[in-house]
């Protein structure tokens, strides 16, 4: 059964807090934001020996709309994932816990005092081939509206995204795009125009499923030859 999207934050603490205890949705949920056809052999359980280990703060705050998550435009020239849409987050120091990290660089990155967020629980670790990273996403609440303040380094833009719409399938979609000469269907989420895909909404993919297990944008469309690509 879905939680109700119009659940204030509280309740929605409250749900999370026990959902958290049972098991996780896991790959399941975050392949179903996965980029169809995917890597070959990719399985984001994985964690390779020589993997970075690093942590990104999935933090629910008081929003204009409801219960909302912040997210941030990274600048264009960062080595990884530059431009795009993400979680604060970046690599584990030594001996660093991924909620101290995830804590530590939502404070770099935004300004987030790190005294104000309950820690609720993490999510599924996600390996991201691309960068070679093990993530650990980590959930945490704040009762207040924080005063975000980006970083002129790392971040362009602070964007509130309503979780409420987050979970309306509208803001669910497929979109073609080539790599290395192979067109892939890639799933993200429409948020005030911004499109959200690969391991951040991966991470809001198995999110999303503690709300609602059925939780995703549905089969990809069909491909140029018109056959539907094989999902996992």
């Amino acid at each position: 059964m879905a939680f109700p999207i119009e659940a204030d934050l509280p309740a929605l603490t409250t749900h999370l807090l026990e959902r958290l205890r049972a098991p996780l949705p896991g790959a399941d949920a975050q392949r179903r934001f996965a980029p169809q056809p995917s890597r070959h052999n990719w399985d984001p359980a994985s964690r390779p020996p020589g993997a970075r280990e690093a942590a990104a703060l999935l933090l629910i705050f008081p929003g204009t709309h409801g219960p909302a998550v912040v997210l941030t435009q990274r600048h264009a020239d960062l080595p990884h994932h530059g431009g795009q849409i993400s979680l604060p987050g970046g690599g584990l120091h030594d001996a660093e816990s991924p909620e101290a990290a995830a804590l530590r660089e939502a404070y770099e990155e935004i300004g987030v005092d790190p005294a104000g967020v309950r820690v609720l629980g993490t999510l599924s670790t996600l390996w991201v081939i691309v960068s070679r990273f093990v993530v650990h996403p980590v959930i945490g609440v704040i009762d207040r509206r924080p005063s975000f303040v980006p970083s002129p380094r790392e971040v362009d833009l602070v964007i509130e995204a309503p979780i409420a719409g987050l979970l309306n399938p509208a803001s669910q979609r497929w979109v073609r795009r080539e790599r290395q000469g192979v067109t892939h269907w890639v799933p993200y989420f429409d948020v005030g125009g911004h499109e959200v895909w690969g391991a951040t909404a991966m991470m809001l993919g198995e999110f999303g499923a503690l709300l609602d297990p059925s939780f995703g944008p549905g089969p990809a469309p069909a491909d140029r030859d018109g056959n539907p690509i094989t999902l996992f």
